[in-house]
């Protein structure tokens, strides 16, 4: 443990809620199949991906870890905690940058069917630690990633 690190939680909600023109099913897949994933979530330039693997079960864990521009490496890990096929999942996960931990959360995402598609719902609940990041930050990146899952939801039309 680094004793310089000033100990500090912070800690944050945010929902974001989006609309896309396909089936909760289709939506649900872009979790579920490890392959799919894998195009939309991460990866964006710069990124060299490192170790990477998913269980989708309840009780599964997830790992996704890479490196950014070589300077940072950030590591996901996820337990999946309930799976409901087409409707809905929650996981916690855990976040750490150059192998400090900087967060916990956790995570629910659900699949609504409307008239013209799936209504997406992200909440998800953060303790942040030490000052690496903020529930700002983090609600920044996340748009970034559900941005990213949209665009690659509508490509799917």
């Amino acid at each position: 443990m680094n004793d310089t690190v000033t100990r500090s939680i912070n800690h944050a909600q945010f929902t974001i809620e989006r609309e896309v023109p396909v089936a909760p099913a289709v939506v649900f897949q872009a979790f579920a199949d490890p392959a799919v994933k894998a195009k939309w979530f991460g990866g964006e330039e710069g990124w060299e991906q490192g170790e990477s693997s998913v269980e989708f079960a309840v009780g599964g864990r997830e790992v996704n870890e890479g490196t950014f521009q070589q300077k940072m490496t950030s590591r996901f890990v996820a337990t999946y905690t309930d799976i409901v096929d087409n409707e809905r999942l929650v996981y916690t996960y855990d976040m750490w940058l150059n192998g400090s931990h900087i967060s916990t959360s956790v995570a629910t995402w659900e699949f609504e069917p409307t008239a013209t598609g799936t209504k997406l719902t992200l909440v998800e609940f953060g303790a942040h630690l030490d000052g690496f990041d903020t529930g700002a930050q983090r609600e920044e990146g996340t748009v970034g990633l559900v941005d990213a899952l949209v665009n690659y939801l509508v490509s799917q039309t």
